[in-house]
């Protein structure tokens, strides 16, 4: 037993030592093995493979500085709280979404790293102008929402590495100009080739004080811009004390109970679900559970934790301020019907998150608009994936049950229950269906089993009318009869993208 633990002490700490020396975690003091073979074991008590104090010195110069680019509160003992623009040195970046750093106090905690930037990398994220991968028409909404004249945003081109400025003005009417950041032969960047600039933050200071050719001088960019959720409530915590939790008013309800929204520790805006006792095999949730606090995209609604000791079981996730995707469709038809590209970009936005569940190897099983969020920004998230494993009623589960998804399921799904991330591309294609009709209910009025035969006869839904052929095209291939046939969502996400380009300009 003795020889066991030993020598699973020395297997630990040379795993250690490549872990180290790959970069793997940048904490200096982890021991690393310095320039020698990069598995060079680093035995316990110092043995040859201890770095030398000058490689001491070198991995100190080495550290990872990060800045932080939201202001982070920390609640639970072991965090530490972030200062917008401040800078922290990371002192173990092992775990994908919580780092132990320290700050210029010599204070140290655990921060969520999707809140921080390295330092080196940090480029224009600094500035409150800069929305990264906002889309055209997510830019258009945003400053059409502020309403202020010469409020502008500069966001990622989708022609890669090429900018936009995207400026919101009143005149002649209220609308969103966008204007190509161009670069010159000598590498200087200009909205109009007569006032050219060395940088693109230079370029923005010259258009505040002169419109120079734009339809306003730039004036100002959106305020109280949301922040991201983080993976979990706090570093290691997934199970939530309902004690912490403040119930506020019902959000809706489903087969699986009540949600309510709520605030966590009187701080931070939470939807929870309340399970119906006997709606779901509860232990293997809570084991699941563990896991999916882990999965993290900005597409996809974080789960916070829950609370399992006491019945009902609590869900606590994010909470989205615009509720399901379906009910929005339907309370905004009249704007939304005609603006095609915003009906295109919500497609891409939860494309984009079934794409990080399929890198992930986890099916969704029940993707519908039902089940996808609406938050602030015209921001869209995949909602409840992988929760239909864990139903119990029968009604829900068996393809023969009145509560089926039949109008989202593949063939293969209705004849033999066989799910796969290729029986999600089926219903996101019938989804794709749901938001060009603003909510219609696929295949109208047809019974279940009017339904069933004519998805076995390859009898496909029609072309919504606001929606472009090229935009159909896809959906159909997401309905391939045979599942190999279909498109991964990695490629639909490239093909959306491309129409999208195609027959919007960015």
């Amino acid at each position: 037993m003795m020889v066991l633990t030993a020598l699973k002490q020395v297997a630990t700490a040379a795993t250690n030592a490549v872990h180290s020396a790959t970069g793997g975690g940048s904490s200096h003091h982890h021991p690393a093995a310095t320039s020698a073979t990069p598995a060079t074991p680093v035995m316990p008590g110092g043995t040859p493979g201890t770095p030398s104090s000058k490689a001491k010195e070198k991995l100190m110069i080495r550290s990872k500085v990060v800045v932080a680019l939201y202001p982070f509160r920390a609640i639970e003992g072991g965090d530490l709280s972030l200062e917008k623009g401040a800078e922290y040195e990371v002192l173990d970046d092992s775990q994908e979404h919580w780092w132990k750093v320290k700050d210029e106090h010599g204070s140290i905690g655990y921060i969520p790293s999707n809140y921080v930037k390295e330092k080196e990398l940090l480029g224009l994220q600094k500035y409150e102008w800069y929305v990264g991968d906002m889309s055209r028409q997510r830019a258009e909404s945003l400053l059409k929402q502020e309403d202020k004249e010469g409020c502008f945003v500069v966001r990622n081109s989708s022609t890669k590495g090429l900018y936009t400025l995207s400026l919101y003005t009143k005149v002649p009417h209220p609308h969103v100009k966008h204007y190509h950041i161009k670069q010159n032969q000598r590498g200087e960047f200009y909205l109009s080739e007569k006032h050219c600039c060395g940088s693109i933050p230079d370029l923005v200071n010259y258009h505040r004080h002169n419109s120079g050719g734009l339809a306003s001088r730039l004036k100002a960019s959106p305020c109280d811009r949301p922040v991201p959720p983080t993976a979990g409530l706090s570093h290691d915590k997934w199970e939530i004390d309902p004690a912490e939790l403040h119930l506020l008013e019902e959000l809706g309800s489903g087969q699986f109970g009540v949600v309510r929204r709520g605030k966590w520790r009187g701080s931070i805006d939470v939807a929870v679900k309340m399970m119906k006792e006997g709606t779901m095999s509860e232990d293997d949730f809570i084991e699941e559970a563990k896991v999916m606090t882990k999965l993290q995209h900005q597409n996809l609604v974080q789960l916070y934790g829950v609370c399992s000791k006491d019945r009902p079981i609590y869900i606590v996730t994010e909470y989205m301020r615009h509720g399901s995707l379906l009910n929005y469709l339907r309370r905004h038809e009249t704007t939304l019907g005609s603006n095609v590209g915003l009906l295109l970009d919500m497609c891409i936005q939860v494309c984009k998150g079934m794409a990080y569940l399929e890198r992930h190897n986890y099916i969704h099983r029940d993707l519908a608009a039902r089940n996808c969020l609406v938050g602030s920004e015209n921001v869209v998230k995949v909602a409840d994936f992988g929760l239909a494993r864990y139903v119990l009623d029968d009604q829900y589960t068996s393809s023969g049950g009145t509560k089926f998804p039949i109008k989202w399921a593949p063939p293969e799904v209705l004849n033999y229950t066989r799910f796969s991330s290729k029986s999600d591309v089926w219903a996101y294609g019938v989804l794709m269906w749901e938001v060009f009709t603003c909510g219609k209910m696929p295949y109208g009025r047809l019974k279940n089993t009017e339904v069933v035969e004519r998805v076995q006869r390859g009898i496909i839904l029609e072309k919504p009318k606001a929606c472009f052929k090229e935009v159909y095209e896809v959906m159909r291939k997401c309905w391939a009869h045979c599942p190999e046939v279909r498109p991964s969502f990695r490629v639909l996400k490239e093909q959306l993208i491309n129409v999208s380009q195609g027959l919007l300009n960015d």
